[in-house]
């Protein structure tokens, strides 16, 4: 059932997912061959790297930003380099401005926020090349971006709490006690 506002497939069908997560990679494999996508699935930059670099590289793929072996931007400019053409997302659990900006520099139509459903990664790939996003129907509260960020940080200084503090001018208990807490919705 095609939306009038999506891009036809085409005569090349080929996706590749790169995402480490592997219940979520074989998940959002299932979804996109019953959409009609033809599926290759990597788990790591290095397999990204030799799928999107084969012979007929493919005209769609969605990658995670990061992957245990490396940076997913790594598979999007591999994927460029050979086929200018291809229709690219990036997925991540960790969404900034500057991610975002270096995706779309790389070569990626969109970036999308995990977790992404089927539906979206689907528009995003045949959304018309002029079409602008629209807006999120659930955006995510302050309270939770705040806290999207606080862990972000946390993960980059290696979870060292009093660095991660001092780098966001907070007191060390204070991080303490938001780190302890569930996450806001």
């Amino acid at each position: 059932m095609d939306s009038p506002d999506l891009v036809p497939i085409g005569e090349d069908p080929s996706l590749l997912i790169v995402d480490d997560d592997a219940a979520f990679r074989n998940r959002l494999a299932r979804a996109m061959e019953g959409r009609g996508f033809s599926v290759t699935l990597a788990e790591s930059v290095s397999e990204g790297i030799a799928a999107a670099t084969r012979a007929a590289p493919p005209a769609y793929a969605v990658v995670d930003l990061r992957l245990e072996d490396g940076n997913g931007l790594d598979v999007v400019e591999a994927l460029r380099s050979k086929r200018e053409d291809a229709k690219i997302v990036i997925l991540t659990g960790y969404g900034a401005i500057a991610t975002a900006v270096a995706a779309v520099k790389a070569g990626a139509v969109d970036y999308l926020s995990k977790p992404a459903d089927a539906d979206d990664i689907e528009h995003a790939l045949r959304a018309p090349v002029e079409a602008k996003p629209p807006p999120p129907e659930n955006p995510m509260s302050a309270d939770r971006v705040r806290w999207e960020h606080i862990q972000r940080v946390f993960e980059l200084c290696d979870r060292n709490v009093s660095e991660t503090a001092r780098r966001l001018n907070m007191h060390r208990r204070t991080l303490q006690r938001i780190l302890a807490k569930r996450s806001p919705r």
